[in-house]
C-alpha cells in the first residue's frame, strides 16, 4: 500500500517514558502492520510565551495560582483576563491544554472575592456552562483545588440532574460559582428563576466552556437558551459578561457572537508550549471476506482500534481510544479485556469503557479511576472528549474521523497534556470520507478547522423557546428583538395554536404544563427511552427517543458495561425497551426506507442544463428491518423485518437535477441511471462533513431517477433535524468543491465496482442496491463541467 510520509524528526528525550515515535514503531512492527500507516505527521515542540497578570487580578488569586505551580501566565491568558475585567465578552480559541480554564478563572475568582467583601447581600456570582456533566464535575475539582487558599469565600457547586434534592436549596442560596449545563439551565434554572433571584441579580460572569460543540440544532437551541438567560438577568438588573472557551476554530468571534447574541472579542494567538506530537493515519487492511454485492471488506476500525488499545496497554502506555458510538466503545473494551486476560488478568482489569447513558455513580467511579491511574486504557465516546482533565496520557487512538477537524484535534490533544510528547492515531473506517482523508493528509494537516454552523432563527428551534420565555415572564414588545428577526412571523402562529395569548401587557403562556418541557435541546425530542433488564427491573440506562427505532428495536444487540443484551421488546407508548442478557455472535444494524417531497424552493441556480437548488422538504422515513453482522469481520449473517411506524420530518435540503442531454453526454443509460445517482448520493453524504460541521449521521439523502416534483433525475441531501441545522445550506454554498471531492473519492478508490470506502453506505435502506461506480464518476464529471464557482448567498 502506498504511503505518504513526511521526513521524520528525531524524537526528544522524554526520560523514562518512551517517545511517541518509539511507541508507534512498536505498534507498526511487522510488514503487515507497517503497510497500514498511510502517513505520519511529525509536529515539533513549541516554546511558550509568558506575560504578567493584569494589575486588577487580586494578589491572593495570583498567590493561589502560584501555589498550584504556575509562576507566570501565558500571553493569551493575560490578554483574555484583561478583556474580561474590562467588561468585554471574550472567546479564548486556543489549542488543547493551553490553559483556557485559568484564563477565565483568574478574573472570575477576583470578581467573586471582591463581591464577598461587600457589606450586604450574597455577593457577586458566576455561572459555568459545559456540554457534559463530566466536564462540570471535573471543573469543580479544579476550582476547589485552585481556590483552596482563598477559604470559603469561593463556594463552587455543581447543579445538574445528578445533584441530590437536599443539596439544591444550598446551591441556590449560598453557592457563588454554580457549574451546570445548558439542559439544566433550560429546564431547571430559568423556569424557576424566582428561586434563583439573588443569584441572578448578582450574576457578573457566564463562562461557556467548549463552545465549539454548540453547533447544528443543539447549538441553535443553546443560543436561544442564552437569550432567555440574558432577558431574565436584565429583569433582575444584571448584565453578565460572557467568557467563552473553544478549541481552535475558524472565525471564533463570529461563532461566539451568533451563540450569545452579543459582540465578542477574540483571543486566538496560542502562546502555550506544546510537546512533540506524532500523528499517524492508519488504514485497516482488506480481508478475504466479501460484503454486499460482492464488495471487498476491510477489517473494521473497531477491531483495529481494539488491537491497538490492547498493544498500548501491554506496553504500559496510558491511552484513550475515542469511538463514535456507545456500542463501539463497549465492544472495544470487551475485546481488549479478553485479549489482555489471555496473558495478564491484572491488565484486563485496567481497561474499561466510558460513554453517555451510564448511571451517575458509574460515570463518577470511572472518572476517579482514570484520574488515579488505576485505569491504563479507556474506550470512550465523545462524553470524555470535552476538556475532562486526563493529564498523563501518552496516546490517543481515534476510531474513525469524528466528523470535524475541530473534534479531531480536540481528541488528539487529550494526550501529552503535561507538555510531554504524544502519539495520536486516526484509524479509518470503511467509509468514503475516512478513506479520502488517510490518502489526502493535506485535507487534515494543511487546512484550517471549520466554522461553527448554527441557526438560532430556525422556527422549530425558536418557537418552543418563545413559549418558554413567555412562561418565565410575559413577552413584551421590547423583548422581541432579542430573539431574532423570525419572531414577528412566529408569534401569530403560536397564538393560533393556542400556546400563547396576547394581552395589553404582552404575550402569555396558556397551558398548565411546563413550557420548557416542549423541547429537548439536544434535538432528540420526546421522552428518553429507558433500557430495563426484564428479569430484574434494573434500569441500565437511556437512549434518545429519536434514536430508539434504530438502537433498541426488537432484536437489537445492546452493550452495557461489557455485558451483551438482546432487546426483547420496544414499547414506544411507555418509552421503555426490555432487554435480557445474552451472548449473540453478531451485532445488529437497522435498515430504513425514505421518500422526500419538495415544499419550497428557496433558491436555485443553473448548473449547465441542470439545476442546483436549496429549500424546504418533507422526509418520510421508516425503519423496516435490521441486519445481523458477524463480530470483528462485519460479514452479513441475515436480515429480519420490523414493524415500526413511519416518521415525518420537515427540514432543509440541497438537491441537484440532471437533464437527458447531460445523461447522454455522460453515457448514462436508463439501465444504470438509478445506480449512478444512488452511488453519487451515498458518496456525497459521506464527504459533506469535510465541508460542514456535521456528522454523516446528521444528514440523509434520497436519489430518484424521476422525481415527481422536479420531473428530472434528482439527488437530495437533507438535514436530519426539524427545520434544518445549516448543513444543507453549507453544502449549497460549497457545492462545487464538495462534489469535486466526492468525484475524486469515488474515482481514486481501488475497488472494481464499489465498496464501503467509496459508494456503499452503512445506513442504506435499500441494501446498497442498485449502485454503479463508473456511472457515478461520469455523471459527476458531467455536472461539474459547467458548475459555477460559488452560488450567491441565500
Amino acid at each position: 500500500m502506498a504511503t505518504n510520509q513526511r521526513p521524520r524528526r528525531p524524537a526528544g528525550d522524554t526520560g523514562s517514558r518512551p517517545s511517541p515515535g518509539m511507541v508507534l514503531d512498536r505498534l507498526s512492527s511487522g510488514e503487515s502492520r507497517a503497510a497500514r500507516i498511510t502517513h505520519t505527521e511529525h509536529m515539533p515542540a513549541r516554546e511558550g510565551r509568558h506575560a504578567v497578570w493584569p494589575h486588577r487580578i487580586r494578589p491572593e488569586v495570583i498567590a493561589a495560582i502560584e501555589a498550584a505551580g504556575i509562576e507566570h501566565p501565558w500571553a493569551h491568558q493575560a490578554e483574555a483576563a484583561e478583556h474580561a475585567l474590562d467588561g468585554e465578552s471574550v472567546v479564548i480559541a486556543t489549542g488543547t491544554a493551553s490553559g483556557k480554564s485559568l484564563a477565565y478563572l483568574a478574573p472570575v475568582l477576583t470578581t467573586l472575592l471582591d463581591g464577598a467583601e461587600a457589606p450586604n447581600g450574597r455577593g457577586t456570582t458566576a455561572l459555568y456552562l459545559s456540554p457534559t456533566k463530566a466536564l462540570a464535575a471535573d471543573q469543580r475539582r479544579a476550582v476547589r483545588e485552585l481556590a483552596a487558599p482563598l477559604g470559603n469565600r469561593i463556594r463552587p457547586a455543581v447543579y445538574d440532574g445528578d445533584t441530590p434534592v437536599e443539596e439544591r436549596e444550598w446551591v441556590r442560596q449560598y453557592a457563588n460559582y454554580v457549574l451546570t449545563n445548558p439542559d439544566m439551565l433550560h429546564r431547571g434554572i430559568l423556569p424557576s428563576h424566582p428561586r434563583w433571584a439573588s443569584f441572578l441579580r448578582s450574576l457578573r460572569y457566564v463562562v461557556i466552556d467548549e463552545c465549539h460543540t454548540y453547533r447544528g440544532v443543539f447549538g441553535s437551541h443553546v443560543a436561544q437558551v442564552l437569550r432567555r438567560l440574558r432577558r431574565i438577568c436584565a429583569r433582575y438588573g444584571s448584565e453578565p459578561v460572557f467568557l467563552l472557551a473553544s478549541a481552535t476554530s475558524a472565525e471564533p468571534a463570529l461563532a461566539a457572537g451568533r451563540l450569545t447574541g452579543l459582540p465578542v472579542t477574540e483571543v486566538s494567538d496560542d502562546a502555550s508550549p506544546r510537546g512533540e506530537l506524532v500523528f499517524a493515519l492508519w488504514e485497516p487492511p482488506l480481508t478475504e471476506l466479501h460484503g454486499e454485492r460482492g464488495a471487498p471488506v476491510r477489517r473494521t476500525a473497531t477491531a483495529e482500534t481494539a488491537d491497538l488499545l490492547t498493544d498500548l496497554t501491554r506496553q504500559g502506555v496510558r491511552s484513550v481510544a475515542f469511538v463514535r458510538s456507545r456500542r463501539g466503545a463497549e465492544l472495544i473494551s470487551v475485546i481488549a479485556q479478553e485479549r489482555l486476560a489471555e496473558t495478564d488478568r491484572s491488565l484486563a482489569r485496567r481497561v474499561a469503557a466510558y460513554r453517555g447513558g451510564y448511571l451517575p455513580e458509574e460515570r463518577r467511579a470511572l472518572e476517579r479511576a482514570l484520574h488515579s491511574g488505576e485505569l491504563l486504557g479507556l474506550a470512550a465516546t465523545t462524553a470524555l472528549e470535552l476538556g475532562v482533565d486526563v493529564s498523563g496520557l501518552d496516546a490517543v487512538v481515534i476510531a474513525g474521523y469524528p466528523g470535524t477537524r475541530a473534534s479531531l484535534w480536540q481528541q488528539a490533544g487529550r494526550a501529552g497534556r503535561s507538555g510531554e510528547g504524544a502519539l495520536a492515531i486516526l484509524v479509518a473506517r470503511d467509509d468514503p470520507l475516512d478513506t479520502f482523508l488517510v490518502h489526502h493528509p493535506e485535507a487534515i494537516f494543511d487546512q484550517p478547522v471549520e466554522s461553527t454552523v448554527l441557526d438560532p432563527d430556525n422556527p422549530y428551534v425558536l418557537a418552543p423557546h418563545l413559549c418558554a420565555a413567555a412562561a418565565e415572564l410575559p413577552l413584551t414588545e421590547p423583548d422581541l428583538a432579542l430573539f431574532g428577526p423570525a419572531v414577528p412571523e412566529l408569534l401569530p402562529q403560536l397564538e393560533g395554536a393556542g400556546l400563547l395569548r396576547r394581552r395589553s401587557t404582552g404575550w402569555y403562556w396558556t397551558r398548565r404544563e411546563r413550557a420548557a418541557d416542549l423541547t429537548d435541546i439536544r434535538g432528540g425530542g420526546g421522552s428518553p427511552v429507558r433500557i430495563v433488564e426484564s428479569g430484574t427491573g434494573r434500569l441500565l440506562g437511556t437512549v434518545d427517543e429519536a434514536a430508539s427505532h434504530t438502537a433498541v428495536h426488537e432484536g437489537a444487540v445492546h452493550l452495557h458495561q461489557g455485558r451483551t443484551y438482546l432487546v426483547r421488546e420496544l414499547d414506544l407508548k411507555d418509552s421503555v425497551a426490555l432487554v435480557e442478557e445474552a451472548a449473540p455472535p453478531y451485532s445488529t444494524t437497522a435498515r430504513d426506507t425514505t421518500s422526500i417531497a419538495v415544499l419550497d424552493t428557496e433558491t436555485e441556480i443553473p448548473w449547465g442544463a441542470g439545476r442546483l437548488c436549496f429549500g424546504s422538504v418533507e422526509v418520510t422515513n421508516q425503519v423496516v428491518s435490521f441486519l445481523r453482522r458477524r463480530l470483528i469481520t462485519g460479514e452479513v449473517l441475515g436480515e429480519t423485518k420490523l414493524d415500526l411506524p413511519p416518521r415525518t420530518l420537515r427540514t432543509r435540503a440541497v438537491w441537484w437535477t440532471v437533464t437527458e442531454d447531460q445523461l447522454d453526454a455522460a453515457r448514462i443509460t436508463p439501465e444504470i441511471l438509478g445506480g449512478a445517482l444512488h452511488a453519487a448520493e451515498h458518496a456525497s453524504i459521506g464527504m459533506l462533513p469535510l465541508f460542514a460541521t456535521c456528522d454523516r449521521w446528521d444528514i440523509g439523502g434520497v436519489s430518484v431517477p424521476l422525481h415527481p416534483d422536479t420531473l428530472l433525475p434528482t439527488v437530495f441531501v437533507y438535514d436530519g433535524h426539524p427545520g434544518g441545522a445549516g448543513f444543507a445550506e453549507r453544502a449549497f454554498h460549497t457545492a462545487r468543491a464538495w462534489l469535486t471531492a466526492t468525484r475524486e473519492a469515488i474515482a481514486s478508490c481501488e475497488c472494481e465496482a464499489g465498496c464501503p470506502s467509496c459508494i456503499q453506505s452503512p445506513k442504506c435502506g435499500n441494501g446498497n442496491d442498485p449502485l454503479h461506480k463508473r456511472g457515478a464518476v461520469r455523471l459527476l464529471t458531467e455536472i461539474l463541467r459547467a458548475a459555477p464557482e460559488a452560488p450567491p448567498a441565500t
